[in-house]
This record gives C-alpha cells, sequence and structure tokens, in this order.
C-alpha cells in the first residue's frame, strides 16, 4: 500500500506502508539507536510520537515475548528507511508489522529518513500525518491543522492500579510512580534487592507513605513535564522525608517542585550514544536518553539543588541532586549507561541513600 507522509512545513515523502492501514496526526522524533527498535515501539516515554528511526534497516530480528517495555503500545508510528519483515532471531515471536496491526500503530517504509533527521534537527520538532499517497499535501496539510493537540500523554500511560513487582530475600521496599514506567526500571531495581510497588502518577503523598517506602522513584514518561502537576506536588510533599530518585521525566519533575525551571528543547535527546559527563568523577558515559525538555540550569541557584551530570553534546543538564534532602534526579535511563562500573552506579547510589535513611531513621522497613 502506497502511502504519503506531510510535515506542516509542507515536505512530503512518498513511501509504502507497513503495520495498521490508518491514518494519523502526531509529533515527529528521531531516534539514534542502531538497535533496540522494540523497546522504542514499546516505551511509553514515545506515547503519541511518530518515532523516525535513522539506522536504515528496521524489522530483522522481529520482536521477542521478553524484550517489552511496557504491556501496551502508544507510539504513534513508525518512518524508516527500509523494513525487514523476515526476521532471523531464533527468539522472535511477532513480527514488527504484525504488533503495529495489531496495536493500530501505522508505519511508513521507502523514504528518505536523513533528510528527515537533518529537517527536524534544524528546524525542530514538528507535525506530521502518515496518509495515503493519493491524498494532497493541501488536504493534508489541512487534516494537520484540524488535529487537536495533544495533552497530558501521562494520563494515558500510567497504570490505573497499584501492582507489585517482587524479588526474593529483598532488603528495601521502593514506591515506584508510574509517568510511563519501564520495566527495565522495575527489573534494575529488583536486582538492586527492592521489593517496588507501582502506584498511578495521581497517588497521594499520604497513601505513598502510608506504605512505609524506604525510596521513592519518579518514572521517565512522555509529554511537558508542566502537564501533570499532581506529581510535582506529590514530590513537594515527599521532599525530605524519604529518598527521591527522578529517571527522565521524573528529573523535571522534581527539578520544578524544587523551584527550578524546564524548557522545550529545539533538538531533543533520543537515542542510545549521547554522551553524558559525571561532575562527581569527571567520567565521560554514554546514556540511553529520551526527552524533549530540559532542566534550566541557571534557575538552580537557591533551590538547594546542583548539576551531577551535563551533556557533551549541548551542555544541557543531565543530572541534579540535593543531598540534604535526599534528592538525585538524572534525564538519562541508568539501565542504559556504558561507563567505568557499567549501568549498576545510579542505582547503587540510591540504595546508599535508603540505607543511610533507614539507619537515621531507625525504622527497617524491610
Amino acid at each position: 500500500m502506497n502511502k504519503k507522509l506531510v510535515f506542516e512545513n509542507g515536505r512530503a515523502f512518498l513511501g509504502h506502508g507497513f503495520g495498521a492501514d490508518v491514518e494519523t496526526v502526531q509529533e515527529v522524533v528521531f531516534d539514534t539507536q542502531v538497535v533496540g527498535y522494540q523497546e522504542i515501539m514499546s516505551d511509553p516515554s514515545y506515547c503519541n510520537q511518530i518515532v523516525c528511526m535513522t539506522y536504515p534497516i528496521i524489522g530483522s530480528y522481529g520482536l521477542a515475548d521478553e524484550d517489552y517495555e511496557a504491556k501496551t503500545m502508544s507510539i504513534g508510528g513508525f518512518i524508516v528507511k527500509e523494513y525487514n519483515d523476515s526476521p532471523s532471531n531464533f527468539r522472535y515471536t511477532k513480527t514488527l508489522a504484525q504488533e503495529m496491526e495489531e496495536n493500530g500503530i501505522p508505519g511508513i517504509a521507502g523514504v528518505d529518513t536523513r533528510a528527515i533527521t537533518r529537517m527536524l534537527r534544524d528546524e525542530g520538532t514538528m507535525r506530521a500525518i502518515i496518509t495515503d499517497a493519493d491524498v494532497s499535501d493541501e488536504e493534508a496539510l489541512r487534516r494537520i491543522a484540524a488535529a487537536p493537540a495533544v495533552k497530558n500523554e501521562v494520563e494515558r500511560v500510567s497504570c490505573k492500579r497499584v501492582w507489585y513487582s517482587r524479588t526474593p530475600n529483598h532488603k528495601y521496599n521502593v514506591v515506584a510512580v508510574d509517568c510511563g514506567i519501564k520495566t527495565g526500571i522495575v527489573r534494575c531495581l529488583n536486582q538492586c534487592g527492592c521489593n517496588v510497588i507501582i502506584v498511578p502518577h495521581t497517588t497521594s503523598a499520604e497513601a505513598v507513605l502510608a506504605m512505609r517506602p524506604d525510596g521513592v522513584v519518579i518514572s521517565n514518561g512522555p509529554g511537558d513535564p508542566h502537564d501533570v502537576p499532581c506529581v510535582v506536588e506529590l514530590i513537594g510533599a515527599l521532599k525530605g522525608k524519604v529518598p527521591l530518585f527522578g529517571i527522565d521525566l521524573g528529573c523535571e519533575l522534581m527539578a520544578l517542585a524544587c523551584g527550578a525551571k524546564v524548557q522545550a528543547m529545539k533538538a531533543a535527546h533520543r537515542g542510545s550514544n549521547h554522551g553524558v559527563r559525571s561532575e562527581k568523577t569527571g567520567k565521560i558515559e554514554f546514556a540511553l536518553q529520551n526527552h524533549a525538555f530540559a532542566v534550566c540550569g541557571e534557575s538552580l541557584e537557591g533551590t538547594g539543588l546542583t548539576v551531577t551530570h551535563t551533556n557533551l553534546n549541548d551542555g544541557t543538564v543531565e543530572g541534579i541532586a540535593d543531598e540534604s534532602a535526599m534528592l538525585m534526579a538524572v534525564q538519562f535511563q541508568p539501565g542504559s549507561v556504558s561507563g567505568a562500573r557499567g549501568v549498576s552506579y545510579l542505582y547503587e547510589a540510591f540504595v546508599d541513600m535508603m540505607k543511610n535513611f533507614m539507619g537515621k531513621d531507625g525504622a527497617a522497613n524491610a
């Protein structure tokens, strides 16, 4: 089936469709990962976004049941240079197109993904439509303009009820506030000896504290952090009472709760190869990132926050902390950081905060 991709700036690309045969108008972003399209497709942080993959061949190893980051798909669509529908991986259980068709996700292949990436990098994120090839460019632009803007994607991807992920011989109880949490975060916490209680993002501070957590994680998620003031209020109420660890969107929400500012980025960070410098050790790490907002470094004065990590490409803030308030947060995914100590040191730092908190508080919640 022939398809067309039209951007709101008027540029159009012809290609062929795969996945669901539906029309969609969504924000388009690009991701520079070489592998991991299944994790991208199932990442709730990509809710209502069409993702343009910079790696040219997508679909070659299919999808495996164990590799999903969420049980339900919320991504808006896929743009690829070449789609491979004959997976070679012995673990695969579905093709990418089959999963997309089941979940109503459209895709377009055979387009110039390098040109699209350069356009988005230079002009910034914009909306586009995936539609039938016989739709005129003028009609496509009219449909883009008529489509309502999507707000508060966290409401869509957050869990609706509490669920649990336990591990044998646990040492700590952690409450994870689900703003679109990836299973990889829960898995890493389990590996650190934590039982995890995952709660909806609308959960009150009183309800969280009633669970007697040793620590609280504010998860990754999609969209504008200003759209979820309830989580900002939750962090403000928990600050200083229990160790807090923010990841991705959680970092931005923690900055807002502490009185700092967060602003939209012209060129978002999405991919697994972003260089990040630790301000504590001076070491360079390569981090998986997926965010379009950044903490304003100049707004940290007077908040008690200090910068712990910095992006090497554009100098933006990648991590913040306030030791006196038992708070730490990073913009990247700590379960996917390569460096001298691998993926675990940020979770270890969070565990150390919980250990110190339990020692001072005298409450062995585990």
